[in-house]
């Protein structure tokens, strides 16, 4: 397989580089991205030699370099995670980005997968799509939940994949469409929330709680999400959606409270700030129809403390790429204000 991982630089994209190499090492991967503030090439610093590993620099929006990278390349697989993605600079910023990255960007490789013959397209996509669900029922995100983002970055990730879903009916463009739950993992930019909450608590500063702390949000580990979609690249059916998740509801309280004790830190850390304009109160994924494709993640629920003290044990133990990141920790989620 000769497969181009479009956003490749970024956290889920470098965690599944990183895994895909491991499991199928004749593979060629060529990594296309933009290198944005969260594109960080460090991220694949360990496999830069591979010779099975290439880098080619370029914006999805751009039509003529996709079409030149897959022709270089000769791609026989394209699997989208190039997006414009933290929800708060979506509202505060402005969501100009976010269209033309999520949705715009989405429609050009749809065209350049026409365009080259590729044989499949997977477009990575978000659970906030669907909206919100109500905390304390007992209901969950299927692939047939109506799609009602409530937030401006989950409608332009609406919007490529509503794309994708018009191309395969039109076209039959070979596409799926994958919406994961929140990720966790090594690599993320501290704009997120565990990462976030790590930089701060590592050095004892104030961990800001958005509202009540009770959003619910899914929570998955980023190699059971690239084991998914390793899956899906081989087993998945053309034209189809798969919901990506483990059924980790955890609230964000509860998240913060384990961060600060698995780095020994005091829960007096925890500084309640105010909430997110239209904060969605809960995410919850039901995954049963790649489940019986054959998924089988490894950090389920049950796993979950190992999956974050791993995760935070990662930050500790890379401190020259913590360092690099922390440098810029001026600009990250300035808008965020005491309650």
């Amino acid at each position: 397989m000769k497969l181009m991982v479009a956003g490749g630089a970024g956290f889920i994209g470098s965690n599944f580089i990183h895994y895909m190499l491991e499991t199928h090492p004749d593979y060629e991967i060529i990594n296309y991205d933009k290198l944005t503030y969260a594109g960080n090439l460090d991220n694949l610093k360990d496999i830069e030699n591979n010779p099975h590993y290439h880098f080619e620099q370029g914006d999805i929006t751009d039509l003529a370099r996709i079409n030149e990278v897959m022709q270089k390349y000769q791609v026989s697989h394209l699997i989208n995670f190039a997006a414009e993605t933290h929800v708060d600079k979506s509202i505060h910023g402005g969501i100009k980005d976010f269209v033309l990255t999520n949705s715009l960007g989405v429609q050009m490789l749809l065209d350049a997968v026409r365009a080259n013959k590729i044989e499949r397209m997977i477009n990575v996509s978000t659970d906030e799509v669907y909206g919100a669900l109500k905390l304390g029922e007992n209901t969950f995100f299927t692939e047939e939940t109506p799609i009602m983002p409530n937030m401006p970055y989950a409608a332009a990730k609406a919007g490529g994949d509503l794309m994708c879903h018009a191309y395969w009916v039109t076209h039959k463009t070979p596409v799926i469409v994958t919406h994961c739950s929140n990720n966790y993992g090594p690599y993320q930019f501290p704009e997120k929330l565990i990462p976030f909450f790590i930089f701060k608590a590592m050095k004892d500063e104030p961990v800001p709680v958005y509202g009540d702390g009770l959003n619910v949000r899914d929570w998955i580990h980023a190699l059971d999400h690239s084991s998914a979609l390793d899956l899906l690249l081989h087993k998945g059916v053309d034209g189809e959606v798969y919901n990506i998740g483990v059924d980790n509801e955890r609230n964000n309280l509860e998240i913060t409270k384990m961060v600060l004790g698995i780095l020994g830190k005091p829960e007096s850390l925890m500084t309640y700030v105010a909430d997110r304009p239209g904060h969605d109160r809960r995410y919850a994924i039901d995954a049963t129809k790649i489940m019986k494709l054959g998924w089988k993640p490894k950090y389920t629920r049950d796993m979950f403390e190992t999956g974050l003290k791993e995760t935070v044990q990662w930050y500790l133990d890379n401190s020259a790429w913590v360092d690099k990141i922390r440098a810029r920790m001026n600009e990250i989620n300035q808008h965020i204000k005491k309650g």
